[in-house]
């Protein structure tokens, strides 16, 4: 048996977790998530622990055994405490800023970038520091679009330029000079 997936799921009285059809609902003060759950996989709910138990044992089950029951935990977490992402730029005159629901990204091309918030995502901007803080309830959702952000402008080796996730650990390349 999975190791990560026999381990049953606790949540508090503020959260709220019902089974309907082949989805799961997971509602708590910070929102509401619904995930889609695979045949392969069944979900108990007693009481205040949610218990995830598959079908059969062919290798996809196992495989997907423990991923749903990590998915299920990052919804209870996200619902209650929320999760962030904190990006930093580096260079001059790369800068983040903020207006209404969009993002804009000074990252030294010709133009400047815009990119709209996904519904259920809040950001905030440290000015002083040079960091973008994305919080959301959803870690996936919230994941994906800081790797949207990363992408416009990665960190390039030479002078550690670009866009980066706070504490990011920067591979630095020594210049042709060095070799001289």
């Amino acid at each position: 048996m999975s190791r990560i997936g026999k381990m049953p799921i606790e949540f508090g009285s503020n959260v709220k977790v019902s089974l309907k059809g082949g989805a799961i609902t997971v509602q708590g003060p910070k929102a509401t998530l619904v995930k889609d759950v695979h045949p392969e996989i069944s979900v108990v709910i007693e009481g205040n622990h949610i218990k995830l138990e598959r079908k059969d044992d062919s290798n996809e089950a196992k495989a997907l055994h423990g991923l749903f029951r990590v998915l299920i935990n990052n919804m209870v977490v996200g619902v209650t405490n929320g999760f962030t992402k904190v990006l930093e730029v580096k260079g001059t005159g790369y800068k983040f800023e903020l207006k209404g629901s969009k993002i804009g990204f000074s990252l030294g091309f010709s133009h400047p970038i815009e990119m709209e918030l996904p519904k259920g995502i809040s950001a905030e901007i440290n000015k002083t520091n040079n960091e973008l803080t994305l919080t959301s309830a959803d870690k996936e959702a919230l994941g994906d679009f800081a790797a949207k952000i990363k992408a416009l402008r990665p960190v390039e080796p030479y002078k550690g330029k670009g866009i980066s996730y706070k504490g990011q650990v920067i591979r630095r390349k020594a210049g042709k000079a060095a070799g001289k």
